[in-house]
């Protein structure tokens, strides 16, 4: 299919200011989107609330209405602008409620403005928890039992028939905002009275809790054609229970087996085409740590926080494609880094993402986590092992640490270590190190956290160069070994009991330099400016060799 030329003028409606339960990824993808119309041709219209935002600059769109992102506000513009069409699933979830009730209130009809890209109908089977239950068990997808309710009698009669615990997902909302686990009716109440209040059309699912499973996530992609790919896999390191934004995420996914990793793939292949999704889609998925049984969670219909991930990640351009075929172009047709978005990416690194909270500048706010989404942004590291992408993460994050180790923790006991990792807390993983340092086993953390062995494994590998730099002080080959692992400078310095300066003459006197590797994802093997740098030699060399 070639692109739409009865389309002239386009409206992007953004995400709006930057709130706790959405980041700011959402920026990153519209800036993607205006950029990839107006690439086409296309005249480009702009609303967003947040002028603290790339999309808004004026070089992104044609034009930009720094407006309230009310449904009032948006058919002011509509009237008065006259696009031809409205791409809705670029800002989240608040474009795509918007673009929602523009369809439902008929002012989309009024303006003679086309929905492009994925149906209103599409939206509504993937966004409603009734609708979308029933999809997936028409098409043998296995899903949580639940019930779909409208009010608090409603909520309080379905999980008692499901079973407690149960966890409560409110329709249409952002960030899991309004829901959460519920062990009893007292909990189940307390929820529920927010979780009506916040769904737009007052819907809440009451499912059963499958907390502690794997939680794993595909970013798959659909043209109109029906060409379907796969993006990304990504694998919380939390398991089931903590919000995807909340979580320590990997990609790709390091702790399946083929068979296993081909079914969940196969799957989401299969959702979107069921839905047929027209661009990115994000399809979640609970799997058993102990078997093969798996449950979808929930299906994004949109550009998503994880498609941002997933983009860098995999060096993919999800926002720009998603825009591109909005507009009919198919996947063979959008040109990619030398080829073309019709080809899978492999990734021949690992990459780590790391949530970044607000707590600091909400001391009194409780630090535990759950199915509302509190993070308000993530940093990610790429690196050739994932000890070396997650002390890239942790440095990044900017709260004041550059190691797996916080000051707080020092002072605990080992009880009082285990009973504050027994509940999700946004400095969890701390917590856990500290306990590895303290000679507490895998399988013991496993049990209480619910963590993979395979992470906690590479956490101890970490914890065990600790070790070993403490006892060979100013010994070379450490050094080396532990910037190959990815350790900064300044953290050996600390166990080394030297200058920070001194680490680094003594690195850059032994050639103990990082090299620079290419994203090339689609392995094209044409230059691409997305780089990382890395200790570690590309296989059948030696950085330190050559002195680079």
């Amino acid at each position: 299919m070639a692109k739409r030329t009865d389309v002239k003028k386009v409206l992007i409606i953004g995400s709006g200011p930057i709130v706790i339960g959405q980041a700011a990824e959402f920026d990153y993808a519209g800036t993607q989107a205006c950029l990839a119309l107006k690439e086409e041709g296309y005249e480009v219209i702009l609303c967003n609330s947040n002028p603290a935002t790339i999309m808004t600059d004026t070089q992104i769109a044609d034009k930009v209405y720094m407006e309230p992102l009310t449904l009032e506000y948006i058919a002011k513009i509509l009237r008065f602008e006259r696009p031809d069409a409205i791409v809705p699933g670029i800002g989240g979830q608040t474009g795509l409620n918007l673009a929602m009730q523009l369809e439902r209130k008929g002012i989309l009809k009024e303006c003679g403005v086309q929905l492009l890209g994925t149906s209103s109908e599409s939206i509504e089977r993937a966004e409603d928890r009734e609708l979308f239950k029933e999809m997936c068990e028409s098409i043998g997808e296995p899903v949580i039992p639940s019930q779909i309710t409208y009010n608090l009698d409603e909520a309080k009669k379905a999980a008692a028939e499901v079973g407690y615990p149960v966890v409560l997902r409110p329709a249409f909302t952002l960030g899991g905002t309004g829901g959460g686990f519920a062990d009893n009716e007292a909990e189940l109440l307390e929820i529920g009275k927010q979780a009506f209040a916040l769904s737009p059309v007052h819907q809440v699912l009451i499912e059963k809790s499958v907390k502690g499973y794997k939680e794993i996530e595909f970013e798959v992609m659909r043209d109109s054609n029906d060409t379907a790919i796969t993006i990304c896999g990504m694998e919380n390191v939390d398991p089931v229970g903590v919000h995807t934004g909340d979580s320590i995420v990997v990609a790709p996914i390091l702790s399946l087996n083929d068979q296993d990793l081909k079914m969940l793939n196969d799957s989401a292949i299969k959702i979107i085409r069921e839905l047929k999704i027209e661009g990115g889609c994000n399809v979640q998925f609970a799997l058993n740590p102990n078997s093969s049984e798996y449950y979808l969670i929930e299906v994004n219909p949109r550009v998503s926080r994880s498609s941002a991930l997933a983009s860098k990640a995999s060096g993919y351009p999800i926002a720009r494609v998603t825009a591109k075929i909005a507009m009919g172009m198919a996947l063979e047709e959008i040109p990619v880094a030398g080829g073309t978005a019709a080809i899978e990416p492999s990734l021949d690194y690992i990459v780590a993402k790391f949530p970044r909270f607000p707590f600091d500048k909400f001391a009194d706010a409780p630090n535990t986590l759950g199915t509302q989404m509190k993070a308000t942004g993530e940093v990610m590291g790429i690196g050739s092992t994932l000890e070396e992408c997650c002390l890239k993460s942790v440095r990044s994050l900017e709260t004041g640490v550059c190691h797996f180790h916080l000051a707080k923790f020092d002072s605990f006991s080992d009880d009082e270590l285990f009973d504050y990792i027994k509940e999700f807390k946004d400095d969890n993983v701390y917590a856990v190190f500290e306990l590895l340092r303290r000679g507490t086993s895998i399988e013991k953390l496993h049990e209480i956290t619910m963590i993979t062995e395979l992470f906690l494994e590479s956490f101890k590998k970490i914890v065990d160069m600790e070790g070993t730099l403490k006892a060979n002080k100013g010994d070379i080959e450490t050094l080396k070994a532990a910037k190959i692992m990815g350790f900064s400078d300044e953290y050996i310095s600390s166990l080394w009991e030297t200058p920070e300066v001194e680490i680094y003459n003594t690195r850059k006197a032994n050639g103990i330099t990082p090299i620079f590797k290419m994203v090339d994802t689609l392995h094209t093997g044409k230059y691409i400016a997305y780089l990382y740098s890395s200790h570690r030699a590309r296989r059948g060399s030696d950085p330190y060799r050559s002195g680079r």
